[in-house]
Order: C-alpha cells, then sequence, then structure tokens
C-alpha cells in the first residue's frame, strides 16, 4: 500500500539518493553549507564581482597620481635647411636629447577631492560585492533545495504510479469475474496515465534543478542532505530584521557610500576654476650640424614656476559642475530608493517565512488526515460500500497533500535564507561557512600606493 512516514520529512527522506544519482547509501551527503562553500569559492558570478573590485582599487593610485611628478624624456633627429641671398644654401643635421619634469604645487583642491572620490567608490564597490554574495549563496540555497524538492516528488510521483498500476490490475481482475464494471477499469487506467504525465514533469523539473545547481554551485549533485542550522540566526521579530537590514544592508551601504562619491564628484569639478601651481623643469644637449668638424653642442637648462588662472573655459567647466551636482542629486535619490526596496524585501520574506511554517504543519495535518481517508476507503472497497473512483479519488487528494507538504518544507528553507539575504547577514562569514574567506582589501593594500609596474599582483 502507498503509504506516508508520518514520523519524518519528505525532503530529508528523499535526499539521500538525489534524483537517483547512483551514490551509495554509505556516502557522505553535501550540506547546504558546503554546497554554498563551494559556491562562495568557485560561482564564476561572485568572481566576476571580485575582478570588478580589482578594477576599481586602480581608480585611487589613478587618482593619487596627481600628487607625483611628471617625467618625460625625448630624442630629436632631423635636418635643418635654409637659403639666404645672394644664393647661399645650407643643409645640416642636427640632433637633440632632453629631459623634462613638471610637478603640481596646487590642482583647486582636486587631487585631494579626487582621491576621496575613489575611495568611496571602492567602499561602494566592496558593498555591492557582498551584495552580489548574498545573491549567489540565495541563489546556491534555493537551488539546493529545488534539487531535494523535485527529487522527493519524483520519489512521490513513481510510488503513485505504483499504487495505480496495482488499481488498475486490481480493476481488470474484478471485471473479468464479473465483480466490476468496464468503467472502473476505464477510470483507473485514466489516473494511470494522469500519474505517467505528471513523473514525466517531475523528472523534466529535477533534470532541470539539477542543471541549475551545477551552473551555480559548480558541480552536480550527489548526496544532499536537508538538514540547516539557518533558522537559528534568524531575527526574532520583524522589527528586528527591519532594523538590521536599514543599518546593514549592502545595497543600501553601497549607495551611502555613492553620494559620498559624488559629493565629492562635485568639489573635484568646482576645482578647475581654481588657479593651478606647477613647477616646470627642462634639460637638453643639442648637436647641430652632425657629422661636420664644426659640430657645436649646446647645452641648456630651465626652471619655471607657473601659475594658470582660468578666466574663461566657452562654459563647459560650468556645465560640468552643473552635471555633477545632477548625478549627486541622483544618487541621494537612489539611497531613498535603496532603503524603501529592502524594507519592501524585508516584509515580504517575513511574510514568506511565517506562511511557509504554518503551511508545513496543515500539509502535515493534511497528509495524515488524506493516508486515514484512503486507507478507509480501500477497506470500505472491498465490502462493497465504496467503487474504484473513490478509491482513486482518495489517493489523488493524498499525494497532492504529500505534495504540497514537500513544497513548504522547501519553501521555508528557502524563506530563512531569503530573509537573512534582506538582512545583509547572507555572507559566508556570518553564516559560517566554514571557507577561506575572501580578502576584499587585500589587492587594494598592495595597488594604493604603487608608483610604477604594469603587472597585477597576482603576476600578470
Amino acid at each position: 500500500m502507498f503509504k506516508v512516514n508520518r514520523t519524518g520529512s519528505w525532503l530529508i527522506a528523499a535526499a539521500i539518493s538525489v534524483a537517483g544519482a547512483g551514490v551509495p547509501a554509505t556516502a557522505r551527503s553535501q550540506s547546504i553549507g558546503e554546497a554554498l562553500g563551494q559556491a562562495y569559492s568557485a560561482n564564476p558570478t561572485l568572481n566576476a564581482a571580485r575582478a570588478a573590485l580589482r578594477s576599481v582599487n586602480e581608480s585611487v593610485p589613478q587618482a593619487l597620481s596627481g600628487w607625483r611628478p611628471q617625467i618625460f624624456g625625448r630624442v630629436d633627429v632631423g635636418s635643418q635647411y635654409s637659403k639666404s641671398d645672394p644664393g647661399r644654401h645650407r643643409y645640416g643635421n642636427t640632433a637633440s636629447v632632453g629631459l623634462s619634469l613638471s610637478q603640481a604645487l596646487f590642482r583647486g583642491f582636486r587631487t585631494v577631492n579626487s582621491v576621496r572620490q575613489a575611495e568611496a567608490v571602492v567602499r561602494s564597490e566592496r558593498e555591492s560585492l557582498r551584495a552580489t554574495e548574498q545573491s549567489v549563496l540565495l541563489q546556491a540555497a534555493t537551488a539546493y533545495m529545488d534539487v531535494i524538492s523535485n527529487t522527493a516528488i519524483v520519489s512521490l510521483r513513481r510510488s503513485s504510479l505504483t499504487f495505480l498500476a496495482e488499481q488498475v490490475r486490481a480493476a481488470e481482475d474484478r471485471f473479468e469475474v464479473g465483480e466490476g464494471t468496464r468503467t472502473d477499469v476505464s477510470q483507473a487506467r485514466a489516473r494511470f496515465s494522469e500519474a505517467q504525465s505528471e513523473l514525466n514533469l517531475a523528472l523534466a523539473n529535477v533534470n532541470s534543478s539539477r542543471a541549475v545547481y551545477r551552473q551555480i554551485i559548480g558541480s552536480d549533485p550527489k548526496s544532499l542532505s536537508a538538514r540547516t542550522t539557518i533558522y537559528r540566526q534568524l531575527p526574532k521579530t520583524l522589527d528586528a530584521a527591519l532594523k538590521a537590514g536599514a543599518s546593514d544592508h549592502p545595497s543600501i551601504l553601497s549607495a551611502q557610500h555613492l553620494v559620498d562619491a559624488g559629493t565629492f564628484g562635485v568639489k573635484t569639478v568646482e576645482g578647475e576654476l581654481l588657479p593651478t601651481v606647477t613647477l616646470e623643469a627642462d634639460m637638453q644637449r643639442q648637436w647641430s650640424p652632425l657629422n661636420s668638424p664644426n659640430t657645436d653642442t649646446v647645452d641648456s637648462a630651465s626652471i619655471f614656476g607657473r601659475v594658470s588662472i582660468p578666466l574663461y573655459q566657452g562654459g563647459a567647466v560650468s556645465s560640468r559642475v552643473r552635471q555633477a551636482k545632477e548625478d549627486l542629486g541622483q544618487t541621494r535619490i537612489q539611497l531613498d530608493v535603496a532603503r524603501d526596496q529592502i524594507r519592501a524585501s524585508i516584509v515580504s520574506a517575513w511574510g514568506q517565512y511565517q506562511a511557509a511554517e504554518a503551511s508545513i504543519q496543515a500539509a502535515q495535518d493534511a497528509v495524515a488526515a488524506n493516508q486515514l481517508a484512503l486507507e478507509g476507503v480501500i477497506e470500505e472497497q472491498r465490502v462493497g460500500q465504496r467503487t474504484t473512483l473513490d478509491v482513486l479519488n482518495a489517493q489523488f487528494e493524498l499525494v497532492d497533500s504529500r505534495v504540497s507538504l514537500i513544497s513548504s518544507q522547501r519553501n521555508r528553507t528557502v524563506a530563512a535564507y531569503a530573509l537573512l539575504s534582506t538582512t545583509g547577514a547572507l555572507t559566508a562569514d556570518r553564516i559560517g561557512l566554514g571557507v577561506t574567506l575572501h580578502d576584499e582589501k587585500a589587492h587594494y593594500k598592495k595597488v594604493r600606493n604603487s608608483w610604477y609596474g604594469i603587472r597585477t599582483p597576482d603576476g600578470r
């Protein structure tokens, strides 16, 4: 008979042999934490975000270059021709080498503000990386639970198909001995065909979820376990979740740093309206004419202090100042948008988690009731008080309630991870994945004060 395990979770029971992968029963299960740790280390989306941060880090040494001198060497080689009256022509080859140096002494505070702007952008990108990390870990948790739940549904559909095959055989036997009708046989066969179609759909869902699992986590699912301790880390109340999200969500923090960057961006452009003071030095040696006994060598050197005062620049700088102010206003609006979005996400995730918990209890009660009802209908059919259709209907309701229980258990776990994500706590260090954490500042420290060199810190 088609029975339910009343004492255990369908997800846990079905997770031991995920999607019929052929894993031996003694194989150690891969926990959801281990799967998330694997995604944290190898997910290409997350690695791309880390590469983006390394690129943004380079904006700081670029801004710091405003404090440093610029040195250029030059070599000139050429020919000269001159003609003078009466009819004198003169040819000569010349060559010169020189070295020039320019050191900015004052740039209207542009270097100071551009460095601060770049540092604010780096801090914003770090928070964006943390947001990407949370998104990837949530996708990994969802993919993990999808594989388990879809596998459990396949197991359920297969058991249902076996039960319906027995009902078809029984209906045919009763018809042959004159105790049933052709209608009973047709109804049983119809339900068997429907169950076969539902099993095919469930198998397709398993294959799809396994493909997504491999895409996000980086390997095929083998032996999975639905057990998790994530529920211990959830906020106790909605107010606590809202408070945590408002203070620690990376999307909000990233937007705040962009506001700081916009403020310094305005000051940087305004600095172009202020005077610029530079120190310029030049050294040169010239030979003329070359390849001649009378070659003259001339050495020269100069040093100047130069003050450049912008009087009118065609309105371009003024326009860029106004543009920077508008950009700053936009970032402030985006900060408000981020706060509203995170608040809405927290409220939604909290509601989904609460609904999933309530659905589990309701589904468990429904499964128990429908199991007893099916057993009763089968017994009543044996004494002629119920028809084959009554048995098929009772079995259909039992399967439907079991599917609902599996979905509710899956939804509860996914909602728990989603709730942590909306509060900004779904990171490798906060949930204790036990992996080597990515040091987001290591690359920054290596390149910040780099004066020269075209190789990246990892040797490329």
